[in-house]
């Protein structure tokens, strides 16, 4: 468990911030961009929990908790031969998360209305803020994605960002009324 007893260091006052691991990195590196959109995308999480009902809410709660998880484990960098394994030190992302998100969007696809046009994003208040997260799990997609292009990356944490977006896309037409209230686009409507 996790406990601190004061906010500030002043660690950080040089422009850098400790990893996991120990080691201290520019606070503009990639790494720490992509734990910070990450934890953007938490925060846009928490502002859409506050109009979503029950069961999607839990949900939701659950994927919070699972962006944490994604924190540690983009904050510690991968060692020599480092299979990306979980351990008692070391927090991974793991495919059981990745699985949980796939369930989850197979669920809700399942009662949709069929898409037949772009949505827009928008619609009910719930499915607005759900649509906001989505864009904020994308922008740390593309951090994390950079990340992976310079730095050997976890490819579950990989494959649960991207999947974490897909679920915010269903979840955000499940509560526009099962995609009745969705918004749709209408190519070239306004030439």
């Amino acid at each position: 468990m996790v406990k601190l007893n004061r906010i500030y260091t002043r660690t950080g006052d040089d422009g850098t911030t400790g990893l996991v691991d120990g080691s201290r990195s520019p606070k503009h590196a990639l790494r720490i961009e992509a734990i910070g959109a990450v934890d953007e995308a938490n925060a846009a999480l928490g502002f859409a929990l506050r109009k979503l009902s029950a069961e999607p809410a839990d949900q939701v709660f659950r994927i919070q908790n699972d962006l944490f998880d994604l924190g540690a484990d983009l904050a510690t960098p991968a060692g020599d031969g480092d299979d990306f394994a979980p351990s008692d030190m070391v927090l991974r992302i793991v495919p059981s998360q990745v699985a949980w998100l796939e369930a989850r969007i197979d669920a809700l696809t399942a009662v949709l209305e069929p898409l037949t046009s772009f949505i827009l994003p928008g619609g009910t208040e719930a499915a607005a803020r759900l649509h906001l997260a989505r864009t904020a799990v994308r922008r740390a997609e593309r951090a994390m994605t950079a990340l992976a292009a310079s730095e050997p990356t976890n490819p579950a944490a990989l494959h649960y960002i991207n999947r974490l977006s897909d679920y915010l896309f269903v979840l955000g037409r499940a509560a526009n009324r099962g995609g009745k209230d969705d918004i749709k686009w209408v190519p070239g409507a306004n030439r």
